[in-house]
């Protein structure tokens, strides 16, 4: 199968370099008009599915949104991720896993691996337990064409005591998951499998980007605060690499089918702009 790198690079150039995140909590169903039941869950994701499954490159869905509701859940996000990848588009689950030993292998089965139900085509990861401790992921990733993407520097203030803080050779701790991911990407061509989650908001914190060699998230723009303007000062150099992802400023917009393509279109202009004036 081919790389999660190389069909990244082929979707985006395709459909644009825009990643829309999935996230049915209870507010934005309400501002749907639906309840926070298994039944507003439903429906809310169908709608996502027709308004854009045929449209966006790359779709983010919160897994914990779906978890919220069991067994039920869990067959609705089945079914979207199926639906999504039966219309062209990459899937890229937002679990957060992360673990050692067996328990990390049995979380790359349960998403990397395609006789698994929950099969996508990456998920993001947590590196707490060392950048190391994920390599099953990116074993069976690397094995059946996926992705990976660790978290790096998030948006969120309580992150910075973590991901700032400096370890004894002088690196913070997010310098070296960069470095780490860097080293798993070297010499792949055209870019690695294994990324980043880099947030669109946290601006200028000198960490270097330019040898990940592989995908960067940027998750924060539109209702969160970042704009695509902001990823020249986050990203610099290594902008090229960066797939930016609206979230509530795409699905706010609904659930009128039209409102939901019009935002994803608007979305894809200014990160195109963006990228452009960079270029």
């Amino acid at each position: 199968m081919e790389s999660f790198g190389v069909r990244l690079n082929r979707m985006t150039a395709a459909r644009g370099p825009l990643c829309v995140g999935i996230d049915p909590h209870a507010g934005l169903l309400e501002r749907w008009g639906l309840s926070n039941d298994i039944e507003g869950l439903t429906r809310f994701s169908e709608t996502v599915v027709e308004a854009l499954a045929d449209r966006v490159a790359v779709f983010k869905p919160q897994s914990a949104f779906y978890e919220q509701f069991g067994s039920k859940g869990l067959a609705v996000l089945e079914s979207i991720i199926r639906q999504l990848r039966e219309a062209g588009a990459l899937v890229l689950l937002d679990v957060k896993r992360g673990d050692i030993g067996s328990t990390v292998a049995a979380y790359a089965t349960a998403y990397l691996d395609p006789s698994s139900p929950l099969y996508v085509d990456a998920i993001t990861a947590s590196p707490f337990l060392g950048v190391g401790s994920l390599a099953p992921m990116f074993d069976l990733a690397t094995k059946n064409g996926g992705g990976v993407f660790v978290l790096a520097l998030t948006s969120n203030p309580e992150g910075r005591s973590v991901q700032h803080a400096v370890a004894a050779d002088g690196r913070t701790v997010a310098q070296t998951v960069i470095d780490e991911i860097s080293q798993v990407n070297a010499g792949v061509t055209p870019i690695g499998s294994m990324g980043l989650v880099v947030g669109a908001t946290v601006g200028d914190t000198g960490h270097d980007l330019s040898k990940v060699n592989g995908p960067l998230l940027a998750p924060g723009l539109g209702a969160q605060g970042g704009t695509a303007r902001d990823l020249r000062t986050v990203f610099g150099s290594a902008i090229g690499s960066v797939l930016p992802t609206y979230s509530r400023e795409v699905l706010g917009k609904g659930p009128e089918i039209a409102g939901l393509r019009a935002a994803a279109d608007r979305a894809l202009d200014d990160v195109r702009a963006a990228l452009s004036a960079v270029s």
